[in-house]
């Protein structure tokens, strides 16, 4: 293990939709707890009418009791909104054991932090978000710079994962985080947005089997980061095929004064970065790619169709943001300074190769060690099944590389329960998984042997439902 480096700069770290746990006049609403992710549904399906938010509501507080309280921590595999896999113990740890970061200790104020961990109400408008980040990281970066010495010129290094970058992005751009900011880091997240959030508000979020069924659709469509989420780009097929953004054509079940606001938050995002000096803080983003994700859509009289091409072309994705959506509107696609891993969303903020490239960018040095990732794949395995079913895994390697695969499989506690060998039939790889008890699982698909250390793993999650009505 390398010696910790020590970081002269305060180093926030946001979480993605969903990933902060949220409290309710001191009682934890959205906060499931490690080994018992069953029972947490059905909590979260009682919470409900206590999260959803009041119409109009805009970038104001709704005053509802409602406080973030810290990131989830890992496993989680959730039938909820946006993405089911969140968790953020991997990365923190890892940048706990990498760097020398300080963290604040409640009820000792003598502690001077710079690694922030900002939990939020992700319910929230994206700029309500921003404008209270302000309050946070700014008082933190002036007391770390008044130690003098090297931390006297410190700036902010924000680490965001999937909605948290657009965040962080609005206060860096709109509430003068700019000047104190060196880089942003941003894993997955969907700058112009993503027709997932689209397809869940039109079609509505309807998790779950038999008596655990959960209809999150009023909820959803309650949110204002959500509507946040959708695409900004022409993502619509109109009759003759051509493409129309949601402001540019009428689409059902959406509230169009939410659908034109969300267009509006990412216009004044663009406009506020082109207006920008160059020479400004950096953007690092690291985009999923090589599975199959939603990226335009046709409507199909009450509801939309996702389709996973746009103009004909397979872009691909994270399983959840294009990769059209995970750079900014002002950098190139072909810019070095993105880097690209074959991994799905709720997996890149514990993906190896992700860590080592915010590795890179933190130290500004070569780094120490350096994941595989010669060989690419795209896996995809229903994320919701029965107890006592069997689950299909398919996997399809990038090129004609021929190599062995296995699927490691964990449980929600990190146990690791067994090797399920691939089966190859021309360029795609088949695994079936042995029924599994009611619970969250991980399965991690990579090499075998001699080939593991020239596969880049790809980590897919699977939720195995105890249908009780059955």
């Amino acid at each position: 293990m390398p010696t910790p480096q020590v970081v002269s700069d305060v180093v926030v770290v946001l979480p993605g939709i969903m990933g902060s746990t949220l409290q309710k006049d001191g009682t934890l609403v959205w906060a499931p707890s490690a080994g018992a992710v069953l029972r947490a549904i059905v909590t979260f399906g009682r919470s409900l009418k206590r999260l959803v938010l009041p119409s109009g509501i805009g970038d104001a507080d709704p005053r509802d009791g409602v406080e973030p309280v810290e990131l989830m921590p890992d496993l989680h595999i959730l039938p909820g909104v946006w993405s089911d896999n969140i968790g953020y113990g991997v990365l923190l740890d890892w940048l706990r054991s990498r760097f020398h970061l300080i963290e604040p200790r409640p009820g000792n104020p003598a502690i001077i932090p710079n690694l922030l961990a900002v939990p939020y109400d992700w319910r929230l408008s994206n700029r309500y978000n921003g404008r209270r980040l302000k309050e946070i990281v700014e008082p933190a970066l002036e007391r770390w710079r008044s130690q003098g010495g090297p931390f006297g010129d410190a700036k902010l290094i924000f680490i965001c994962h999937s909605m948290g970058g657009l965040v962080a992005r609005w206060y860096i751009e709109k509430e003068g985080g700019a000047e104190i900011t060196r880089k942003l880091v941003t894993l997955g997240t969907p700058y112009r947005g993503a027709l997932k959030a689209l397809d869940q508000l039109v079609n509505g979020v309807r998790k779950g089997i038999g008596p655990l069924k959960l209809d999150l659709t009023a909820f959803a469509r309650s949110l204002p980061s959500l509507y946040q989420l959708l695409p900004e780009y022409a993502c619509v097929k109109a009759p003759g095929g051509l493409l129309q953004k949601t402001t540019e054509t009428t689409l059902p079940e959406l509230d169009t004064a939410m659908v034109a606001d969300a267009m509006r938050f990412h216009d004044e995002l663009d406009e506020a970065a082109a207006s920008r000096p160059a020479s400004g803080y950096d953007v690092h983003p690291i985009v999923g790619t090589r599975q199959k994700t939603s990226t335009t859509a046709r409507v199909t009289r009450s509801e939309i169709e996702p389709i996973e091409t746009i103009d004909g072309n397979d872009e691909g994705g994270d399983a959840t943001v294009p990769r059209l959506s995970a750079i900014p509107k002002q950098t190139r696609p072909d810019d070095p300074i993105i880097h690209w891993v074959a991994d799905q969303h709720g997996g890149l903020q514990s993906n190896r190769a992700v860590l080592d490239e915010v590795d890179g960018i933190l130290s500004a040095r070569p780094v120490i060690y350096k994941a595989a990732a010669g060989i690419e794949l795209g896996v995809r395995t229903e994320p919701l099944v029965l107890a006592r079913e069997k689950v299909t895994i398919e996997a399809t390697v990038v090129g004609e590389a021929r190599v062995a695969l296995q699927g490691q499989v964990t449980d929600e506690g990190g146990k690791r329960l067994c090797a399920t060998p691939f089966q190859m039939s021309g360029n795609v790889h088949t695994a079936t998984l042995a029924a599994l008890q009611p619970g969250a699982y991980r399965v991690t698909v990579g090499g075998v042997g001699a080939t593991a250390a020239r596969v880049a793993p790809v980590t897919c999650t699977i939720l195995v439902w105890e249908n009780e009505g059955a």
